[in-house]
């Protein structure tokens, strides 16, 4: 059964949530302070702790910080009687897996426990067991690790994983080979990953090998001496000398073709280059980072990538969840994204508005992390408020909140009034169809009036009738 401990100075709220879950097979304790309620953690053990936010000796910001540096194999979500997004990104970034505002209703706030102890139970799996000595250092610690600016520490399993795995490579000097979708921030954790190495003092060089042509590979990697062939006007130092004691991060490295990635093998083997015309050995002390978007498996079974060189590379992995798996992880990116938007933009903007909220958890943001940097940047400049509104948001992304609205027009009516002909039907139809296929090519007009085979002209004037571009 499991141990539910209920934080709320108020009795009879304490009572009733005490009644409730009884009900639904919990074991439950109840506390009416801080003070006292840490004294039961000390005691027993609890799989979540429901915590009101005002308390009279407390507030459940400072309970969850304590919570979570004493306890951090216990759940927490913060009851509060007030909404405010700008306290849920930040408790949330703190450790809490949700916050939830009274009136509560009982089923949201049991499937919002469930799903909590679901995450707590998959996130003590991958914590090693402590003894009481080790949870008292822990007590008395705090985090030792740098982090970019942009890097989002989530509170979703997928994201203290991710973590996790960053913190256990880090002090080695492992290849890592980062794998996922296109703008998960594979950059971002290459750059974790040397924050947190003896390498941190040294180097970090990023390469795109994306645009890497044959040609200019082998000056790109290893450099050139001056006149070693036609226009080469200036020595140059590859990007493996620039890292020399660091880092080197091969983003999109299954772009390489198959004769760079043999000479890449080779200078991986033998931790030395030559510049191009040189005859000098360079030795090389370079930890390699490489990221891929491709399954790169499949393509050594196709013959496009070498399994020696992927061998090399592969001395440990990590996978990256896309930001749709990572829950109200994405509130705290948003957050981030827009405090840096407001410094490079010397803006003050507070937060976003509660429409803008449920439009970023219900987007499925297929360009990750990179699209929702992209939007949080577009809409601080076009904001002159205090709080970023829908119309700032790309009509992409907008039309998420708006669909259900416009769906509304065509039954707003009562039944007995609206007219059953035709037009209306017709106009429905319309609606669902253009909708649809804007959604299927990431609202391209140009794909979508193809698709629909009409000219862009007639689909702008259809999308302002049905007030899809009322921007």
């Amino acid at each position: 059964m499991r141990k539910i401990l209920i934080v709320d100075d108020e009795v009879n709220i304490g009572l009733l949530l005490s009644k409730f879950l009884t009900r639904n097979s919990f074991n439950v304790t109840s506390a009416t302070s801080g003070n006292s309620a840490m004294e039961y953690l000390a005691k027993d053990s609890y799989d979540l702790v429901l915590c009101d936010y005002r308390l009279e000796d407390t507030d459940g910001k400072e309970m969850l910080v304590k919570i979570k540096e004493s306890y951090p194999k216990t759940g927490v979500i913060i009851i509060t009687g007030y909404s405010d997004i700008k306290l849920a990104v930040e408790l949330i970034k703190l450790g809490a897996y949700d916050y939830i505002t009274k009136p509560l209703y009982p089923d949201e706030i049991l499937n919002t426990i469930n799903k909590a102890i679901e995450t707590q139970i998959a996130l003590n799996a991958s914590l090693p067991e402590t003894t009481p000595q080790e949870q008292e250092k822990t007590k008395s610690s705090k985090a030792n690790y740098v982090l970019t600016d942009e890097f989002v520490i989530g509170q979703s399993a997928a994201s203290k994983d991710l973590m996790k795995q960053i913190l256990l490579v880090s002090p080695t000097a492992y290849s890592v080979i980062l794998m996922g979708d296109s703008g998960t921030g594979k950059e971002s954790v290459a750059k974790a990953i040397h924050l947190n190495s003896p390498r941190k003092d040294k180097p970090f060089v990023a390469m795109d090998c994306g645009s890497l042509t044959k040609e200019l590979a082998g000056s790109e990697f290893f450099g050139h001496e001056k006149g070693s062939f036609t226009g080469a006007l200036y020595t140059k130092i590859g990007h493996f000398e620039m890292a020399n004691g660091g880092t080197l991060f091969l983003d999109e490295v299954g772009n390489l073709s198959y004769d760079i990635q043999a000479a890449l093998l080779r200078t991986v083997q033998e931790r030395k280059i030559k510049r191009i015309g040189s005859t000098k050995e360079i030795d090389l002390d370079v930890r390699i980072i490489v990221a891929t978007n491709e399954n790169l498996q499949d393509a050594i079974s196709k013959g496009k990538f070498r399994e020696d060189l992927y061998h090399r590379f592969n001395e440990f992995s990590i996978n990256l969840p896309p930001i749709s798996q990572r829950g109200k992880d994405i509130l705290a990116f948003a957050e981030t994204f827009l405090q840096l938007a407001n410094q490079e933009l010397n803006k003050d903007i507070k937060g976003f508005s509660p429409e803008v909220v449920e439009c970023f958890m219900t987007y499925n943001w297929p360009g990750n992390v990179r699209e929702l940097k992209n939007v949080v940047r577009r809409a601080t400049l076009l904001t002159e408020t205090d709080e970023i509104q829908l119309k700032a948001l790309p009509l992409e992304i907008s039309t998420y909140a708006k669909a259900p609205i416009l769906n509304a027009t065509y039954s707003a009516e009562p039944e007995r009034t609206k007219p059953r002909d035709l037009k209306n039907a017709a106009l429905e139809a319309e609606y669902e169809t253009i909708l649809k296929v804007l959604r299927e090519v990431n609202f391209n007009k140009t794909k979508a009036a193809k698709i629909l085979n009409i000219d862009r002209k007639t689909l702008y004037n259809k999308m302002k009738a049905i007030d899809l571009d009322n921007r």
